[in-house]
């Protein structure tokens, strides 16, 4: 099971995005700023299917 390096890093690089966007619905929340905490938990709610995907695609292709 070789792996790409184009997928691991597209994953990587997705997890990285998912850990920001939860510091920063963390910051938001702290500081009251509800509607950046909305934004930022539907962006880290994207993430996580995205990296699902890449990870099939890259589980499949090898």
């Amino acid at each position: 099971m070789k792996r790409s390096w184009r997928g691991v890093i597209l994953l990587a690089m997705v997890l990285g995005l998912n850990i920001v966007f939860t510091q920063q619905t963390v910051n938001a929340f702290f500081y009251e700023r509800y509607a950046a905490v909305l934004v930022y938990c539907g962006l880290n709610v994207l993430t996580v299917p995205l990296a699902y995907l890449l990870y099939r695609k890259e589980r499949d292709a090898a």
